[in-house]
């Protein structure tokens, strides 16, 4: 029977377990989710104790030489090296000889050299941003351990539950990494039918926008449930949903180049024939439009270059046009209003807490697709902590771990026999170089392609 997700013990303890034998199996069947690559690849750390909630990390921009005339200027002013006596280095040539005093003006040499030498200046350049620890739980309902004396299979039933629960952790990591990277991403691609451009620093929120800090979250570095697909609106003066399309390889090529010059190829996924091919996180329909698309079927047949290391365990076979295509088939998907404003199409949906399918998941119209970069941000998770100071107490796994708590109450729990499952997770996602990641929008069920 449906079980009542409650949090108290004062609620009615439910029968969890099925009893009758007669009517169950020897094989306790459950229903599973779907996992994706996100787990896989982000970066995970451990979040340093002893530095409070909220942290900084200090990030320098990319340094090129500017004339020292104009910091607007970008280059190197050059100037002839001399190639024989009587000239100097750099600049005009020297006073001539005094014939009177018949000595050489040094003095006056020196000085014109140092005058007339150009140079150029490396302005450093950084960014602070913030970032903050945060936390969530999960728990199963309150189950009498009385059920275990008439369950049928106990064991198996046993087994089954816990790793129900384990998948609800996983899900909802992958869940927590998705959201986290497309909201720390700098770069926001909706796709149009002609001139789609890449806007950048699209974290345009007041409360962001007039922060101190780049990097934090909606409400002032508390949550971080908002994402940057749904802090934009797709409908302006110059972009309406009107004009969506899907994606295509043209766009992919853009961002290719976008992030070559931006220096993202130094820590690529993987190098074909001395190129950086970058990750392309995206439904199995969106890699299928890519590469079915007209003119480009050749890249694939002809592709036989070596998968990386890190990304061949994902069962990824080859790369395509620059990037390797991670599926993951609950990829983010849209609707958008009259205002041009998305509302995200969970694949899911619950009623009475009994999770099912969301028909209107295969039928909403704009899909989210992620260029990953190892460097965008990394994942940092405290440690299990046992004690300090003499003092010891039970450590607490943050990366969703169930553990059977059973917490005796006088009025309530006097025997201690009811107990739950409960699972804590916390982590905190640390900016990086976000300019490297990259947010795709697209109209999936457009038949033309984003120019």
């Amino acid at each position: 029977m449906a079980q009542t997700f409650t949090t108290d013990f004062a609620s009615t303890i439910n029968t969890v377990l099925a009893e009758e034998a007669n009517r169950i199996g020897a094989d306790i069947h459950k229903s599973t989710l779907h996992t994706s690559p996100w787990i896989d690849l982000i970066k995970q750390t451990t979040f340093p104790d002893e530095s409070g909630y909220n942290l900084t990390t200090l990030i320098y921009d990319r340094v090129l030489p500017v004339t020292s005339g104009d910091t607007s200027v970008i280059g190197n002013s050059w100037g002839n090296v001399a190639g024989n006596e009587g000239s100097t280095a750099f600049g005009t040539a020297p006073a001539p000889r005094d014939l009177a005093s018949g000595h050489d003006n040094k003095l006056t040499d020196a000085m014109s050299v140092e005058a007339a030498q150009t140079k150029a200046y490396a302005h450093l350049s950084k960014k602070v941003k913030q970032y903050n620890l945060q936390r969530a739980a999960i728990e199963s309902p309150r189950i009498s351990v009385d059920d275990l004396r008439f369950a049928a299979h106990r064991t198996e039933q046993l087994r089954a539950i816990t790793e129900a629960l384990a998948e609800s952790a996983r899900f909802s990591w992958e869940t927590r990494y998705r959201d986290e990277y497309e909201r720390l991403s700098a770069n926001l691609v909706i796709c149009e039918t002609a001139s789609t451009r890449i806007t950048e620093d699209v974290e345009t929120v007041a409360s962001i926008a007039s922060a101190k800090f780049e990097g934090l979250n909606i409400d002032g570095g508390t949550t971080a449930t908002s994402t940057n697909i749904e802090e934009s609106s797709v409908a302006d003066d110059a972009n309406t949903s009107g004009n969506m399309a899907n994606i295509s390889n043209a766009i992919m090529d853009k961002i290719y180049f976008n992030l070559i010059r931006k220096g993202a190829g130094s820590n690529a996924y993987g190098r074909e024939n001395g190129r950086p091919v970058f990750a392309l996180v995206c439904s199995s329909e969106a890699s299928y439009q890519l590469q079915t698309e007209a003119e480009f079927r050749d890249d694939v047949r002809y592709n036989n270059a070596a998968v990386s290391d890190l990304i061949a365990p994902l069962g990824i076979e080859k790369s395509f046009r620059g990037f390797y295509h991670l599926v993951d088939d609950t990829a983010p998907r849209f609707t958008i209003d009259g205002n041009g404003v998305p509302t995200k199409v969970l694949p899911y949906t619950s009623t009475a807490g009994v999770i099912s399918m969301n028909s209107e998941y295969d039928t909403a119209g704009y899909e989210a697709a992620y260029v990953i970069h190892p460097d965008v941000m990394e994942s940092q998770i405290p440690a299990p902590l046992s004690g300090a100071g003499g003092v010891t107490f039970n450590a607490t796994n943050y990366k969703g771990d169930f553990k059977w708590l059973n917490i005796p109450d006088v009025a309530l729990n006097p025997d201690g026999n009811i107990g739950f499952f409960r699972g804590v997770l916390a982590s905190a996602s640390k900016p990086i170089k976000t300019d490297f990641g990259f947010v795709i929008l697209f109209k999936r069920d457009s038949s033309t392609a984003a120019a």
